[in-house]
């Protein structure tokens, strides 16, 4: 029953944006309801306990304000934008699965690799071009297509190895790609473009991704190549002829990027549709035609089915908890509390000053990440207490120290998914992931104030 209710408050979510009547907004919002009653029990004790926070606190707000029934109704289901991004991206990786570009990377290993820093640069980079794309969907990815290498190479610690080269990769592009929930909701709240942005985003996200190839360098500096690292360098090498077309289909992959951020820039900019609503529009249609293109379109139907039918379920912990969220960020807006926080934060600004104020913002998504909060609800929170125009902060600078905040949290939150597929993949546990990213975190987060100040002061 749930995949059929998570079905139909997409297809209303979708609705409600080309037809905004009363009528079928309070059916989404009814369907939301019964979402959450229906799956409220089938979803961990820490979902349950950080949801009823949500609904009791908003329920409390709602009623001292005077609210009437509607009100209380309309007010679930402000989120399924966020939602219905989250079901349908990891359809665009169906056509790479399909398009067997795993097997591109192995190739290329073997004939590119010769030690075990190369194949970290490799895997980080991998990991980051995927993830620009395919979001949660390229961690298993990349692991699966490099691991099996690993082996070959001497490596004192295999899963540490593969664990910080493929979070780390991963992590640098939520800062700008638009299939990363984090960026279409800060880009919403804050009602910047996405398209002005990437000329502080994209580069923001290249150094992160310099400063982890420059200290695993300093790692592997000092590291002498034993006599069974030569031997497997020797045997890498032997098959340098072999799959020539590899680098071919990873350009195919770079294309389609370049593809799809176009079309949502270019209706971004054309189409009054918000940035969160555009790249769930376009994420089913592109996958089929690169599917098509593949001349892959059966299998991409049959995987779409299994996606909607089976995969979408997994996915009852985070509707649980956006919807309660966003019925507590709606709740706040009609009570006015958002006022109340945002005059509290401006005075925590005039006490330190606005270049200190600018810099503890990215520790907020990141200490939250450790309650068991996502990083897209605690930004989504911190966007609704916010506001530029009141707190004198240029909303570019305030963007970029949100999201650049909640990067910090997926790579060290141990409660997120990118912790937790990480730690199922590689069988460890996710404070241990946490802690084996701690260091480029630290490093990571100095960049990202460094970055901030120089732009406060260009």
């Amino acid at each position: 029953m749930r995949k059929y209710l998570f079905l139909a408050a997409i297809i209303l979510y979708l609705l409600s944006v080309f037809y905004p009547t009363t009528a079928v907004k309070v059916a989404l919002s009814m369907v939301c309801i019964l979402i959450v009653g229906v799956t409220f029990t089938k979803v961990s004790r820490t979902v349950q306990v950080i949801s009823s926070i949500f609904i009791s606190s908003g329920i409390v707000m709602l009623a001292r304000s005077g609210a009437d029934e509607l009100d209380f109704i309309q007010s679930v289901g402000p989120m399924m934008n966020l939602l219905a991004l989250f079901a349908l991206v990891p359809v665009l990786a169906i056509p790479i699965q399909l398009g067997n570009y795993a097997h591109s990377i192995q190739s290329i290993i073997l004939r590119k690799i010769h030690n075990s820093k190369q194949l970290y640069f490799l895997t980080s980079g991998v990991s980051y071009f995927f993830s620009s794309f395919m979001n949660l969907a390229s961690l298993p990815m990349t692991y699966y297509s490099v691991r099996p290498s690993a082996s070959t190479y001497h490596i004192h610690h295999e899963e540490r190895f593969m664990s910080r080269a493929i979070t780390h990769g991963f992590a640098m592009p939520l800062l700008w790609t638009p299939v990363t929930p984090i960026v279409g909701i800060v880009i919403n709240m804050t009602g910047v473009s996405w398209g002005e942005m990437l000329k502080y985003l994209i580069p923001l996200s290249f150094a992160g991704l310099l400063i982890d190839w420059l200290l695993a360098a300093l790692i592997f500096k000092n590291r002498r190549r034993t006599a069974v690292l030569g031997a497997d360098e020797i045997a890498a090498g032997a098959v340098r002829g072999e799959s020539k077309g590899s680098s071919g289909k990873l350009l195919q992959i770079l294309l389609a990027i370049l593809v799809f951020n176009s079309l949502v820039m270019f209706t971004e900019k054309k189409l009054p549709f918000d940035f969160l609503f555009i790249v769930t529009l376009y994420v089913v249609p592109f996958a089929f035609l690169w599917s098509f293109i593949l001349h892959k379109q059966k299998g991409f139907i049959q995987e779409v089915k299994h996606h909607f039918s089976s995969s979408i379920v997994k996915l009852s912990g985070q509707f649980i908890i956006f919807l309660c969220a966003g019925f507590f960020i709606s709740a706040m807006k009609f009570s006015n509390v958002d006022h109340v926080l945002n005059e509290g934060l401006l005075i925590v600004k005039d006490g330190v000053g606005s270049h200190v104020f600018l810099l503890l913002i990215p520790l907020v998504p990141l200490a939250l990440a450790f309650t068991g909060l996502h990083p897209a609800v605690g930004l989504a929170l911190m966007a609704e207490a916010l506001d530029p125009a009141s707190l004198q902060i240029a909303t570019p600078l305030l963007t970029v120290a949100m999201l650049g905040g909640a990067v910090g949290a997926f790579l060290m939150g141990p409660f997120n998914a990118t912790i937790g597929m990480m730690a199922s993949i590689t069988n460890e546990s996710p404070y241990r992931i946490s802690n084996w990213n701690a260091g480029f975190t630290v490093s990571y987060m100095l960049l990202l104030m460094s970055f901030l100040l120089v732009l406060q002061l260009v």
